[in-house]
């Protein structure tokens, strides 16, 4: 076979895998199930009866693989009603990270509710989180427990609308022995002392004002995320739990607060209780652990986008056959060597 012909035959192969792959891509998003409402679905899931159950809380995935992986497949042995996402579902908002995200949950089997985060809310996310979760806070009752999910990814406050349905949220939970409640940003970053601003709600005014009103109606628990880590503690008279420790990069190097994790939250007549179970975290030293965040992105990147990428190589490559092939035809016909 000629050099000529079997680079013919190449660019032949490189348009029909381009084609191929190009129908992949377009049956992946064709095929991909109708979602809407997300959260109203899988709430209906839930046996709403029970006074003693268990429930399962992690946040900050951010569109990580590994140790999403191993947390779904250790959450499906955990005896739980349900899970909940605090938020950071995702690395930014395009359609395509949260068909991703959908794809990892389909093996979770335990009904899973989300709580909006500042990243699902970047690219003009907003609309898209939306369209496959629906509304962005929302309340449910199990049991004598009452939930109130809220929208902060603004880092700054919840909007008036929100703020007068949470006061009515949380006069009506007064008839309930517990009331969680689920906020991405925390009111305060624990590592900055004493209700200090920090990787937290950016308005001091608004976190107090917050404060007060969970002080004021017996808040049972806060759960936070948005820091990378593990804290508990309590904002003057009401309780919190900052858990990030789903998947993105850990925040420090501090063991007693930087690793992975999720929650188990144990309710019953006597009292509530929260467990830890930490997950494979990366040790402390530092180049292992810029290797270790910089793969999370990497592997997440080629794990969402490879269709695209193939797409985008083999056009380069069939431009440049092109340009190349008419520069010598050209050169040919004006006599000159190439």
């Amino acid at each position: 076979m000629s050099k000529n012909t079997f680079n013919k035959f190449f660019v032949a192969i490189i348009i029909f895998l381009t084609i191929l792959v190009v129908g992949i891509k377009i049956y992946s998003i064709l095929s991909f199930p109708e979602i809407s409402d997300w959260n109203y679905t899988q709430l209906k899931k839930i046996n709403k009866e029970k006074n003693d159950f268990s429930f399962v809380v992690f946040a900050d995935n951010k569109n990580s693989i590994r140790t999403f992986k191993s947390l779904i497949k250790k959450v499906n042995n955990e005896k739980a009603l349900f899970a909940i996402d605090v938020g950071d579902l995702v690395y930014d908002g395009e359609n395509e990270k949260f068909r991703f995200f959908i794809n990892q949950i389909k093996q979770l089997q335990k009904p899973l509710l989300t709580v909006i985060g500042n990243h699902e809310i970047k690219e003009n996310g907003r609309g898209n989180y939306y369209d496959f979760f629906g509304r962005f806070y929302y309340s449910f009752a199990i049991g004598n427990s009452y939930f109130i999910i809220l929208d902060d990814a603004n880092e700054e406050n919840v909007d008036p609308w929100q703020m007068e349905w949470l006061k009515k949220e949380l006069q009506k939970s007064q008839r309930y022995k517990y009331r969680f409640v689920f906020m991405h940003v925390p009111l305060y970053d624990p590592r900055k002392g004493e209700y200090k601003m920090g990787h937290s709600l950016q308005n001091p005014a608004f976190a107090k004002k917050l404060n007060d009103l969970f002080d004021q109606y017996h808040v049972t628990m806060i759960f936070s995320s948005h820091i990378h880590a593990y804290y508990r503690g309590t904002w003057r008279e009401t309780p919190y739990i900052i858990t990030g420790g789903a998947g993105a990069e850990l925040a420090g190097a501090d063991p007693q607060h930087y690793f992975y994790h999720y929650l188990i939250v144990q309710v019953s007549e006597n009292g509530v209780s929260y467990h830890i179970v930490k997950l494979k975290s990366p040790d402390f030293e530092i180049f292992d652990r810029l290797i270790h965040d910089a793969w999370i992105y990497i592997y997440a990147f080629f794990a969402i986008h490879y269709l695209d990428l193939l797409i985008i190589l083999a056009f380069i490559y069939l431009g440049i056959y092109f340009v190349f092939s008419k520069k010598k035809i050209w050169m040919k016909k004006s006599n000159l060597k190439f």
